[in-house]
């Protein structure tokens, strides 16, 4: 989950839709609502946000303060014109990059990364039963077998891998079944996944709970 903050719906729907062609969630914020919500949001729901970005706004400095108080994730400015003066005044404040716009969502996915990397290298791959994700680009095997997949599809695969708790991990492990809970629009996604490497794993909507489908919490996604 990447967090946009912004006083400019326009800007942040126009990048929330390019994130959501990349295979990457996002959510949005106004300054004065993301304070509400950083505040009030628990650690482990913060500990899942991959990186915050933020626009052209006049509370930046403070915003990046505060954020840097509770979360480890990337922060990264974006800027509508050059100016040095308020480019450092960012970087003092916190942030990890600042970035010149237009910039594509893929490029600051990969300057996300970069900062991760640097910041605590990722393991060369994740192992989840039968299922071995890379987070180099190279596609996941399955059994050792190498399983071809478009960039959207693999990079869930990769989040997946990324955010399972030790709790979820030991029931692959183990062979138990359990549900995925997806947000709609990321279900069919999803299932191509799921029905590729565990077929008796069903995929359900926040709909289809809501229209009485029982489920039993086990545990919960750090």
């Amino acid at each position: 989950m990447i967090i946009f903050v912004d006083d400019r719906i326009d800007v942040t729907a126009a990048y929330r839709a390019s994130f959501g062609r990349e295979g990457v969630s996002a959510a949005s914020f106004t300054p004065s609502d993301f304070d509400s919500w950083f505040h009030s949001t628990s650690g482990p729901d913060l500990a899942a946000v991959e990186a915050f970005i933020l626009g052209d706004f006049v509370q930046r400095e403070t915003v990046a303060r505060a954020i840097k108080t509770r979360s480890e994730a990337p922060a990264i400015a974006l800027n509508d014109a050059t100016g040095l003066e308020s480019t450092l005044k960012l970087f003092a404040a916190g942030v990890d990059d600042v970035v010149r716009k237009p910039v594509h969502a893929r490029e600051i996915i990969a300057r996300i990364g970069a900062i991760r990397r640097r910041a605590a290298p990722l393991p060369k791959a994740a192992d989840l039963g039968d299922l071995r994700v890379f987070n180099d680009g190279r596609d996941p095997e399955v059994a050792g077998r190498r399983l071809v997949l478009p960039r959207r599809e693999r990079r869930i695969i990769e989040q997946f891998a990324g955010e399972l708790s030790a709790a979820v991990k030991s029931l692959v492990d183990r062979g138990d079944q359990f549900a995925l809970v997806t947000a709609p629009e990321a279900r069919p996604y999803v299932r191509m996944i799921v029905d590729r490497l565990f077929p008796a794993i069903p995929v359900l909507s926040h709909i289809e709970i809501s229209r009485g489908v029982k489920l039993e919490v086990i545990a919960s996604l750090s």
